[in-house]
C-alpha cells in the first residue's frame, strides 16, 4: 500500500530540483539531492520529510526572505508551465518555507502567501501569523474574502477556523471569534462550493464553544438561498448530533412523535476487526408528515473502562402519517489509526430527532 510519505520521492526531487536548476543559475542539483536523502530519510513521516525539505530548501535561497519569496513566485509559474499541479500534496513544503522563515517579514509574508495558495494551501502556514499579528493579519484575511482567486478567498475561511484540524489552535479566535464574522458573512454565498464548505466548516468550530452565536446565524442567514441554507446546515452537524434544543427547533426536529421500537443486535460478541450488525423499527406517530433524524450513538469502552459516545448519522427524511419502516445498520470495528479498540462491554443507542429512544449494550471481544 503507498504511504502518503511516499509522495516524497526521488522522482519528485529529480523534477523540483530540475526546476530549481531553471531558476537559479547557482543551484547544484547533486548536492541537493544528497543533503534530501540522509541516512534517515526512510524513517521520517511525511510532516518530517516535508519540513526536511523545506530546511534543505532554504540552504539553497537567499537569506533575505523577500528575496527568497521572488524566488518562489519563480518557481511555482515554471511548475505549472510544466504542467506540475498545486493539487499535489507534496507541495505544502512551499507553504511550510513561508511559516518557518517569513514570520518576521509581514509584507514580504502576505504577498507569498497570497501567491503560494493559489498553487497549494496556505491554511496550515497562516496559523502562526494570525497568532502573532492579530488584528493586523485578520484584517488581511478579510481582505482576501473578496479575491478574484477561490483557493485565496477560501484561504479566508479555512484559515481562521479556530480548530482547524492537524493544525495549531488559535485560543484568540475560540475565545471570540467575532473578527471571523465578516469573512463568512462575505463567503457565505460564494459561487465556489469548496469556499462555501469552508465557511460550514468554520461555523461547526465557532460552534463548539459558541452554540447560540451560531443558532443566531443560521435564523439570520436561513432562505438566503439553497446554497447558503445548505452552509448552515453542514455548519450545524455538530450541535445537531448534540441534540441541541434551539437547533433541533430551527429545524422543526422534534422528538415527541417518534417511535423507535424492536431494536436488535445481531452480533452480541461483535469479534474484534468485525462488525456490529443490528435492526430497528422507527415510526411517525403523528397524525401528519415530520422530518425524522436517525442517527445511532456507539458507546465505546475506553481503556479506563469508561464508555464514551460518538453519535452517526443514519438518515434525514420525511415520513408520512403514520409511517414506519425497519432500518437495518452494521458499525464496523475493523482496526483504523485514528482510534483503538478496547473489548468489553460496549452499548448502542438510537437516537431520533436528538433524543436517545432506546439503547442495548454488546461484548466486542478481545
Amino acid at each position: 500500500m503507498a504511504l502518503l510519505k511516499d509522495l516524497y520521492s526521488p522522482g519528485f526531487y529529480k523534477n523540483l530540483g530540475n526546476t530549481l536548476a531553471e531558476i537559479i543559475p547557482s543551484f547544484n542539483k547533486q548536492r541537493f539531492t544528497s543533503q534530501i536523502f540522509t541516512d534517515d530519510f526512510s524513517e521520517k513521516e511525511l510532516k518530517a520529510r516535508m519540513r526536511h525539505t523545506t530546511e534543505v530548501l532554504h540552504d539553497f535561497m537567499p537569506s533575505d526572505f523577500s528575496q527568497a519569496a521572488q524566488i518562489i513566485g519563480k518557481l511555482i509559474r515554471q511548475l505549472e508551465k510544466k504542467g506540475s499541479g498545486g493539487h499535489e500534496l507534496a507541495y505544502i513544503f512551499l507553504a511550510d518555507y513561508i511559516e518557518l522563515y517569513g514570520i518576521d517579514d509581514f509584507d514580504a509574508a502576505v504577498t507569498a502567501i497570497e501567491t503560494v495558495t493559489q498553487f497549494i494551501s496556505c491554511e496550515f502556514a497562516v496559523r502562526p501569523f494570525i497568532i502573532r499579528y492579530n488584528g493586523k493579519m485578520m484584517q488581511q484575511m478579510k481582505r482576501w474574502a473578496s479575491h478574484s482567486h477561490e483557493r485565496v478567498r477560501r484561504l479566508a475561511s479555512e484559515g481562521s477556523r479556530p480548530r482547524l484540524p492537524w493544525a495549531m489552535a488559535i485560543p484568540a479566535l475560540k475565545k471570540d471569534p467575532s473578527p471571523i464574522l465578516p469573512i463568512l458573512e462575505k463567503l457565505k454565498s460564494d459561487p465556489s462550493e469548496s469556499v462555501r464548505r469552508s465557511v460550514a466548516n468554520n461555523l461547526n468550530d465557532i460552534a463548539k464553544d459558541h452554540p447560540e452565536l451560531v443558532i443566531g446565524i443560521a435564523k439570520k442567514w436561513k432562505g438566503i438561498s439553497k446554497e447558503t441554507d445548505a452552509v448552515i446546515r453542514h455548519g450545524s452537524r455538530t450541535l445537531l448530533k448534540q441534540g441541541h434544543e434551539k437547533m433541533l427547533s430551527h429545524y422543526g426536529l422534534k422528538s415527541k412523535q417518534v417511535a423507535i421500537t424492536s431494536l436488535a443486535i445481531e452480533t452480541q460478541l461483535v469479534p474484534n476487526g468485525g462488525d456490529l450488525k443490528f435492526s430497528f423499527r422507527v415510526t411517525n406517530l403523528s397524525d401528519k408528515k415530520q422530518t425524522i433524524r436517525l442517527e445511532y450513538g456507539l458507546y465505546y469502552n475506553k481503556a479506563n473502562q469508561q464508555l464514551a459516545r460518538k453519535v452517526f448519522k443514519i438518515s434525514e427524511k420525511s415520513y408520512g402519517p403514520g409511517k414506519s419502516i425497519v432500518v437495518t445498520k452494521k458499525q464496523s470495528f475493523k482496526k483504523i489509526t485514528t482510534r483503538v479498540y478496547y473489548p468489553g462491554k460496549h452499548k448502542l443507542s438510537i437516537i431520533a430527532n436528538g433524543e436517545e429512544k432506546t439503547e442495548k449494550s454488546f461484548i466486542l471481544k478481545a
